[in-house]
């Protein structure tokens, strides 16, 4: 009788613990989640300053050693260089890429026409196999393969494309006094924060109770150096598969190199897509439409891009504490479900600082 009673209350905890799970899950998770986007929403400005203070510290340990200045000016110096450097080079990409956008923009006619070429042999080869097939199988595959129904479909298509251009371009330009408050706001706290950072880690030491405070300390430490080892390697990552791609398609005699080689680095960022997702198309794109050649370079670019890649990545991820393409790919999937856009990058850097704090804070405790 008493074993009954134990396997009861064994089964009833048991489904007691699920019953909460399940309510956690249905109820308490979305709406933490919801207040969790709201608040990194709002906090935004001081999110991005954390950021750059921390990628600067090093461009001002620099300058401090070298020129003896105080760290007010030091931190100053280095925004400059930070900021200017990466305007400068901000500029002169979207420069070239409105040059190269305007252009596509202009062709976008002559391709429209040649797809519709392209179509109208297609379904005209099509007519000469259909003569071969039942009269009953060919009125069906007819109305299927309609040509007129397809090239209304893909006008309405375009239509659509164009009105949501239209509308995200209304809603940029609607966003931008905002999107300036938030830059002015995010480069005053990236001064503060690095200037006073000795400062207010002192200040943190005195107000958490010991040893807490110096072992958290410790653990903030080791999440940004993991950070910057993420954020060091996918920059070079990236570069280098963009650079490559700008110069190969330069090389082949492609049009909009820069723009097309940008794309290639942007998909770069996601492991399950990768350069393919651009040249892979792109390629058998031009075998369909009798430009073989065209397509072997593109393939063979891909080749050089992929294995240029693979050779560095092992000496560039080195320094990063390294995750598993699985556990990246699982971490964009919730960062895009939880925090959008934002979170196909924030996601992998959780993950990382979550990582290094476990590593931190067992360091700590062994101490």
């Amino acid at each position: 009788m008493r074993r009954y009673k134990e396997h009861f209350l064994v089964a009833l905890l048991a489904a007691l613990t699920f019953l909460a799970l399940y309510a956690a899950a249905k109820y308490v998770v979305p709406q933490v989640l919801g207040w969790l986007k709201y608040v990194l929403l709002v906090l935004v400005p001081f999110i991005i300053a954390l950021i750059m203070s921390v990628l600067i510290e090093p461009m001002v340990d620099l300058v401090q050693r070298y020129t003896k200045l105080s760290r007010s000016l030091a931190v100053l110096i280095a925004m400059v260089l930070a900021f200017g450097g990466l305007g400068t080079v901000l500029t002169l990409i979207i420069l070239h890429l409105v040059a190269e956008l305007t252009a596509l923009s202009a062709a976008v006619p002559a391709y429209v026409d040649a797809i519709e070429i392209f179509l109208k042999d297609v379904v005209a080869r099509g007519q000469l196999f259909y003569l071969t097939l039942p009269e009953q199988v060919t009125s069906q595959m007819e109305q299927v393969l309609n040509f007129e129904r397809m090239m209304s479909s893909l006008g309405v298509t375009l239509q659509d494309v164009a009105g949501s251009l239209a509308n995200a371009l209304l809603t940029l330009v609607a966003g931008l006094p905002g999107a300036i408050i938030v830059v002015i706001i995010s480069i005053v706290a990236t001064y503060f924060l690095s200037r006073d950072r000795a400062l207010m880690m002192s200040s943190w030491v005195k107000v958490i109770p010991a040893p807490w405070g110096e072992r958290s300390l410790v653990v903030s430490k080791q999440v940004a150096q993991a950070f910057l080892a993420y954020i060091k390697a996918q920059i070079i990552l990236i570069l280098i598969t963009s650079v490559i791609s700008i110069l190969g398609l330069s090389l082949i005699g492609t049009q909009y190199s820069v723009t097309l080689g940008l794309l290639v680095g942007f998909f770069d960022l996601i492991p399950v897509f990768g350069p393919g997702a651009v040249y892979i198309p792109w390629a058998v794109w031009a075998f369909v439409t009798g430009a073989p050649a065209l397509g072997f370079k593109l393939l063979g670019l891909y080749v050089i891009v992929m294995v240029i890649r693979a050779l560095l990545e092992a000496k560039v991820v080195a320094g990063t504490l390294g995750l598993h393409p699985l556990a990246v790919l699982v971490a964009m999937y919730v960062g895009l479900q939880t925090l959008g856009v934002l979170g196909l990058i924030a996601g992998p850097i959780a993950v990382i600082a979550i990582q290094a704090a476990v590593k931190a804070g067992t360091d700590a405790y062994r101490m």
